[in-house]
């Protein structure tokens, strides 16, 4: 019997991009001895602040969930607040509402960007309301402008989640710029990472020291401990890949961009993302809409073109088992069922392009 023709390589849905100087830069803290937080977290720290946040006090920690949680602690947000968040969103935004004590008010989004609707978020304020948390889904911040206007008119916080947004802007200002707080994370799959990381950017140098005092048991000085704290550092190690990382940020995202504008001028019958006219979008994702047979349409481009997508989210926060609410979210559950990201990674070829964009066009032109 003869052996089927083997498929066309499978172009992944997302590929870290670890190289020769991310190796040496860890060679070089393994050979230090020196391997905790130290030297490298700190020049860390200056630089992501001087490239992302325009100058803001910037602490690095070891995840983007533990850089929300600590944003959250270190604004005495807790027991008997709210806080407004998307349900579209990685579990992580809410799971740190609820971690910090505080009870997230899960709000519905805006179809065209994937953020949280400032309509919505007006409606759900109370009396118990401290914060709103926007996420800067996909890499697409959300509108700030209304954001920042619904907090001051009611005293309320706003802590950024820019976990997915690494140089984003919103009317000519990065995201994580003029917040109480923001955080972003440095998983692998990020635009850039550590590793693994978080890094928290606050608005003064008091929410910093607190935020520093909170990743690290309490204390600034060993032994003085003069919080009840966390073990929440990031390593050397770490630190080390994301400095090299970040510098390479600039020009990732410009292929990103140019990525995902190919994309966009060629692919046919779907819904291809929309950028909104104050916004930089910085394409952590580039997602599609599937009216119908999502899945079905996301496994044909597998195994009939070996092209791997993802499902970010399939199921809305308040749905999951750890919250299960029964609220009215529809553009929320009409996302989770239609949306499907395509491989937009900076190394990917323009042959690789052309081929996702004959897999989607060719499915699409035959109603699948």
């Amino acid at each position: 019997m003869t052996a089927p023709a083997p498929g066309p390589e499978v172009i992944p849905a997302a590929r870290p991009l670890i190289g020769t100087a991310e190796r040496r830069a860890v060679d070089a803290v393994l050979t230090s001895g020196g391997l905790a937080q130290g030297p490298e977290v700190a020049a860390f720290e200056r630089e992501f602040s001087e490239a992302l946040v325009e100058s803001r006090p910037v602490t690095a920690v070891n995840s983007g969930t533990a850089a929300l949680h600590l944003a959250l602690v270190a604004l005495a947000i807790g027991p008997g607040d709210e806080v407004v968040v998307p349900s579209f969103t990685f579990a992580a935004s809410a799971n740190a509402v609820r971690l910090a004590g505080a009870d997230p008010v899960f709000v519905d989004i805006d179809p065209a960007t994937y953020c949280m609707d400032p309509g919505a978020v007006r409606s759900a304020i109370t009396g118990r309301t401290r914060a709103v948390m926007p996420v800067h889904l996909y890499g697409h911040p959300a509108d700030m402008t209304a954001i920042a206007a619904l907090a001051a008119d009611h005293g309320l916080l706003v802590v950024e989640d820019a976990a997915q947004a690494h140089g984003a802007r919103w009317a000519g200002h990065r995201v994580g710029s003029g917040s109480d707080a923001a955080a972003f994370s440095l998983y692998p799959t990020k635009n850039m990472t550590a590793g693994e990381g978080g890094m928290v950017a606050t608005a003064d140098a008091a929410s910093a020291r607190r935020v520093r005092l909170l990743r690290n048991q309490g204390m600034e000085r060993r032994y003085e401990n003069e919080v009840v704290g966390f073990n929440a550092r990031m390593s050397d190690v770490h630190a080390a890949i994301g400095r090299v990382q970040l510098a390479k940020l600039p020009q990732w995202t410009a292929q990103r961009q140019a990525n995902a504008a190919y994309l966009t001028g060629e692919l046919r019958g779907v819904g291809a993302p929309v950028v909104a006219p104050e916004a930089e979008h910085v394409f952590h994702q580039y997602v599609i809409r599937v009216p119908e047979d999502r899945d079905g349409f996301a496994a044909a481009l597998l195994e009939e073109f070996g092209i791997a997508t993802g499902v970010y989210y399939p199921t809305p926060v308040h749905r999951l088992p750890s919250f299960g609410l029964a609220i009215d979210l529809p553009e929320t559950e009409l996302a989770a069922a239609q949306v499907l990201a395509l491989p937009v990674y900076p190394s990917l070829t323009l042959r690789q392009l052309d081929r996702i964009v004959d897999a989607v066009n060719t499915l699409a032109g035959a109603g699948r």
